[in-house]
């Protein structure tokens, strides 16, 4: 027991973020972000239909590499207690599979096997490249990231408020403006909530547009208001950073 004890504590330190002075933690870590990225590229030129050839080589580089994502799932599991070491075994677990590392490792181990569409979220692999190789948490720049969005979320809440409620009533003014003009694009008020959503946020992706003359100069007092809502959070944002 204490020899098995022993190995799963080596285990555990090898497969968390190792320090310079562990070798085989180190060479885990890059060896984890190899095969990361290698996952990401397969993906990626999957979608190419010029390198259908190489289609098998792709499958088998995912197959292996999602192995490997769920060899370092499962060990993460087992020595989960070892990570949070005040809790019970299975409260240590039900921590771990809750964490972000652990969501994070789930969400892209299981569009291989089921949720197809869902293979995006394999990008979220990325994310850990940044979390192995971070020099320290304090000085991390995700951390930094993170902090200033807790300190500042009740006035970033505050204008995401401002910028929903702005949504839903330009939507219902540029339905009653343009339904009649244009009832086929201006169905109901969700498509004027897709036209003030592409202009607030100064998309404009152009799919739907007023033609009346009421529903334009709505639009241009809504174009503008855009321009500022949007600079609300990024100032408040920015002022967070300084």
């Amino acid at each position: 027991m204490k020899e098995q004890g022993s190995i799963r504590q080596r285990i555990f330190e090898i497969i968390q973020i190792g320090n310079k002075d562990d070798l085989p933690s180190r060479l885990f870590d890059w060896g984890i972000a190899i095969v990361i990225l290698l996952n990401i590229t397969a993906m990626f030129c999957e979608t190419f239909d010029a390198l259908e050839p190489l289609y098998s080589l792709f499958h088998v580089i995912e197959a292996v590499t999602v192995a490997i994502f769920c060899v370092e799932y499962a060990l993460r599991i087992w020595t989960s207690d070892l990570l949070y070491p005040k809790l019970a075994k299975k409260k240590a677990v039900i921590r771990f599979l809750l964490s972000f590392d652990g969501v994070v490792d789930l969400l892209t181990i299981l569009p291989f096997f089921y949720l197809s569409g869902f293979i995006a979220f394999r990008m979220l692999r990325v994310v850990r490249i940044f979390h192995l190789f971070r020099i320290n948490a304090q000085y991390d720049s995700f951390n930094v990231i993170t902090t200033v969005l807790f300190e500042k979320r009740n006035q970033i809440f505050s204008s995401v408020f401002i910028i929903v409620i702005l949504m839903f009533a330009s939507s219902i003014g540029m339905y009653s403006a343009e339904h009649e003009a244009q009832p086929d694009v201006f169905k109901n008020a969700f498509s004027g909530l897709w036209w003030s959503m592409s202009t607030l946020l100064t998309v404009g992706y152009g799919d739907i547009y007023p033609v009346t003359a009421i529903g334009r100069i709505m639009a241009i007092c809504i174009a503008f208001l855009g321009v500022g809502v949007v600079a609300i959070p990024t100032g408040i944002i920015s002022a967070g950073f300084v």
